[in-house]
């Protein structure tokens, strides 16, 4: 008689212990804090080949590259240093500087370019969290501009109330203009994206339009320019009158703590990401979708109002056709690169007020045009949404999904 027994599973093989720490590290090289500094990375040695190729002596030594190629490298090498040092200068600490003030003084303008471009740039990855693609902070930026120079220049209260009403009125006129686009998508269906872009046309020809009219009018021009906003409603100066830096950094960084709280702590904020994450199964678990779509773009509308505030009431005084500057769509690269999250979002607004702040420096002491800031721009984004080509580049391997979930969460946590 024949005893059959059955033969155990083999165990599936097991990573030695010894290769642990080796696959760490990989995780590590491979997340979302590396992959950005390597973009980061990447965008500035593009930028340094079309410093290259656009620098007047470098196309001059290089007719005779193959006689004296040292005389090429050299130029080429003093080109990029001369401007990439000049950019440093220009937006961090200038080390020619003959005093402190003047030594801290591009850091101060770092900080006041990237003020509105943080509170932008919130508004924009909060909505991004709750499945929503705000495009309409730049019209959301214009309501809350002309709301908050109007009670400025117009209405005479006194001192901190008045700042405090100009504030509060122009974050109010925000919200409104980012709730319009919440609530049609509630209502009707209506693409976040459609109504975003339309209502920012909208926002850009009413203010033409205002400033056509007696009330917004500074007396004594006929140029669209309104009157100079009261003292009362002017947001302090941080550092005394030497600087332009104002209160509004401070209330983009207080923003950026609520959005985190709001979306970590909250569960106005854990409802937002549910619906970001699955709005059926969102539904489901008896989650309002449409009144939660209503509520971020409120939300979101009063972020990208902030930034329209401390443009009129801090960094211009005054209310132009121009007042947005483009930050609005500035936002939504400040978003991406800041991956949705409030800390990222601030670090990438502070790179990017460095990169506007230092390109007009950087074209005054070199020559080379400011324009090479945007593509600076654009190339880390577009390294950022490529994070395969980031690491075929810099040639780093990764196991299974490592790099992918770790880019995920920061969109999801």
């Amino acid at each position: 008689m024949t005893v059959v027994t059955e033969k155990e599973p083999s165990p599936e093989p097991s990573e030695p212990a010894d290769d642990r720490p080796q696959r760490a590290r990989r995780g590590l090289v491979a997340g979302p804090a590396v992959l950005t500094a390597l973009s980061i990375l990447l965008a500035l040695a593009v930028g340094a080949v079309l410093i290259i190729v656009s620098n007047p002596e470098v196309q001059e030594k290089a007719s005779y590259f193959f006689t004296r190629p040292q005389d090429t490298l050299g130029a080429a090498w003093t080109a990029v240093s001369e401007a990439y040092v000049a950019l440093f200068q220009a937006s961090v600490i200038n080390v020619e500087g003959s005093s402190l003030g003047q030594v801290f003084r591009p850091l101060t303008e770092t900080l006041v370019t990237a003020t509105p471009l943080i509170a932008a740039g919130l508004s924009v990855a909060l909505a991004f969290r709750a499945g929503l693609f705000n495009i309409g902070a730049e019209g959301q930026i214009i309501a809350a501009s002309i709301a908050a120079a109007y009670v400025g220049f117009t209405w005479d209260l006194p001192i901190v109330i008045h700042l405090v009403v100009a504030i509060a009125a122009g974050m109010a006129a925000g919200a409104v203009w980012g709730g319009i686009a919440g609530l049609l998508k509630a209502r009707t269906g209506a693409h976040e994206v459609i109504t975003t872009i339309m209502l920012n046309y909208v926002a850009r020809f009413l203010v033409v339009y205002l400033l056509g009219l007696k009330a917004f009018q500074r007396e004594g021009r006929t140029d669209p320019i309104s009157p100079v906003v009261a003292p009362a409603a002017e947001l302090p100066l941080l550092l005394g009158a030497g600087f332009r830096l104002h209160l509004g950094f401070v209330l983009a960084l207080l923003a950026a703590a609520f959005v985190w709280w709001l979306l970590a702590r909250s569960t106005i904020g854990f409802r937002f990401r549910a619906v970001g994450a699955n709005p059926n199964a969102a539904r489901t678990a008896g989650i309002s979708v449409e009144r939660s779509y209503t509520g971020v773009m409120l939300v979101a509308g009063a972020l990208a109002g902030l930034a329209g505030v401390s443009q009129v009431l801090g960094t211009s005084g005054y209310l132009t056709a121009g007042v947005s500057g483009g930050i609005g769509f500035d936002a939504i690269t400040v978003a991406l690169l800041g991956r949705g999250s409030p800390v990222g979002t601030v670090l990438a607004g502070l790179l990017f007020g460095g990169l506007r702040a230092g390109g007009i420096g950087m074209q005054a002491s070199t020559g080379t045009s400011v324009d090479l800031v945007l593509i600076l721009q654009a190339l880390i984004v577009l390294f950022i949404a490529a994070p395969p080509l980031v690491r075929a580049v810099f040639r780093i391997r990764t196991k299974g999904n490592v790099g992918v979930g770790q880019v995920s969460k920061g969109w999801n946590a």
